[in-house]
């Protein structure tokens, strides 16, 4: 009865997006979690961006803002710790452009160190706190908030704010710019040998946990967050072929929320130990990232190369 009502839930939100897609809901910068910066603007549209470029998107990941829509569209999904360890999602389209992503929300200073893997990347973010919008104005890539971009955001009159904001991609970038512009140094292939049969994995933040679960049938993970199954606002359930777990370190940085709470910064330049859930087994492994730029690759115990399933990735940043 559950999965029964979550659906028909499902499909009323999915009818209200494409009605709002369609009937052009006035977007930007209205009362509630809106960006209050970014203002030298004017508030105008620009032009959508060239193809070449991924582009990124925060998610927001409160019980409020779910069911999320496009995530299932996404290439690759990172779930990152955010203030009162809570999460927050950045899924990232290079193969596809789904017509709607979100809720958006903002952008953290862990983001510009994750995005240098990527050439120019256009971000999409609701806003930011007000120390890090010039750190976002100078870095390398494509600042995409509503304010800039009006017209390819709109608001969900049926949710409260600040979890109703969403994105129209096709407004953004003319096309999708293709996997070439997937540069993360992920490879995709064969499983290695070795690896451990492995059913099910739940990963912990302070405030927030998510749960794979191998699905034999679909040859798939089922995504569940905080105890509830993973499905997009049409009804699709979040699967990824393959799981990374990434054990990276977690500290305190010099920014913090309205509250007061510090924001931490999740570093993932470095190396350390991770975990690789595909095919429903676990490979134990090493990540290596050597700069900013680089990609991040991923080994086995010998230095055989980790190779990931065709599909979509999910990549847990969790605190060592």
């Amino acid at each position: 009865m559950r999965r029964t009502v979550r659906r028909r839930r499902g499909r009323t939100t999915a009818a209200l997006l494409t009605a709002a897609i369609t009937g052009g809901l006035v977007a930007g910068c209205t009362a509630g979690g809106s960006p209050k910066d970014h203002a030298q603007d004017g508030g105008h549209s620009s032009a959508p961006a060239s193809s070449g470029a991924v582009l990124a998107v925060k998610i927001d990941n409160v019980a409020a803002a779910r069911p999320q829509t496009g995530l299932d569209q996404a290439d690759l999904v990172y779930a990152e710790q955010v203030e009162a360890g809570l999460s927050r999602l950045m899924a990232v389209f290079a193969t596809n452009l789904p017509k709607a992503v979100g809720p958006v929300r903002s952008a953290r200073e862990s983001d510009l160190e994750l995005l240098r893997q990527f050439h120019t990347p256009t971000l999409a973010f609701s806003g930011a706190q007000h120390k890090l919008l010039p750190l976002i104005d100078k870095a390398p890539l494509t600042p995409a908030p509503p304010d800039r971009n009006s017209d390819a955001y709109f608001r969900d009159p049926h949710k409260a704010a600040p979890h109703n904001l969403y994105l129209r991609p096709q407004r953004l970038m003319r096309a999708a710019p293709g996997a070439a512009a997937l540069t993360t140094g992920f490879r995709f292939g064969a499983a290695p040998a070795g690896g451990t049969p492995e059913t099910t994995r739940t990963v912990r933040f302070p405030s927030a946990r998510f749960t794979f679960t191998w699905s034999a049938e679909r040859h798939r993970w089922l995504v569940d967050m905080d105890g509830t199954p993973t499905v997009t606002a049409d009804g699709t359930q979040v699967a990824p072929a393959t799981v990374v777990v990434q054990y990276v370190r977690v500290r305190t940085s010099g920014l913090h929320d309205v509250l007061g709470n510090n924001s931490p910064y999740t570093e993932t330049v470095g190396s350390g130990k991770a975990q690789v859930l595909r095919d429903g087994k676990v490979f134990d492994v090493r990540w290596r990232r050597a700069s900013a730029t680089d990609g991040t690759r991923f080994t086995t115990a010998d230095g055989t190369a980790m190779n990931f399933a065709q599909g979509q990735v999910w990549v847990v940043l969790a605190k060592e």
